[in-house]
């Protein structure tokens, strides 16, 4: 649904349109994302329409973006590592 809203304002129809839910169901997700302040909705009459709040999701990318940073560089050093045991003499027909 969040991937939809990223095209624009849309309707909780429609935002359920894609997936094999009720409408009964889409707007109870669509409840749980408001509340988690990633989506916003107005009403014009009967119509619900949904649009994308992306500032918790910038939040959320630059909490995750350090993480990704330190676990890229633990990487590094794991692969490092692990190419200078392979390369070390003798270890190639390890056996088992």
């Amino acid at each position: 649904m969040l991937r939809n809203l990223a095209g624009g304002e849309r309707t909780v129809g429609q935002l359920a349109a894609p997936f094999a839910i009720s409408l009964w169901a889409a707007s109870k997700h669509v409840k749980a994302l408001e509340a988690a302040g990633l989506v916003r909705r107005r009403v014009a009459g009967r119509q619900h329409f949904c649009s994308l709040s992306p500032a918790p999701l910038a939040a959320a990318h630059d909490w995750l973006g350090s993480y990704e940073q330190f676990w890229s560089g633990r990487l590094d050093v794991l692969e490092r590592l692990l190419r200078e045991e392979g390369a070390a003499p003798g270890r190639e027909g390890d056996e088992r």
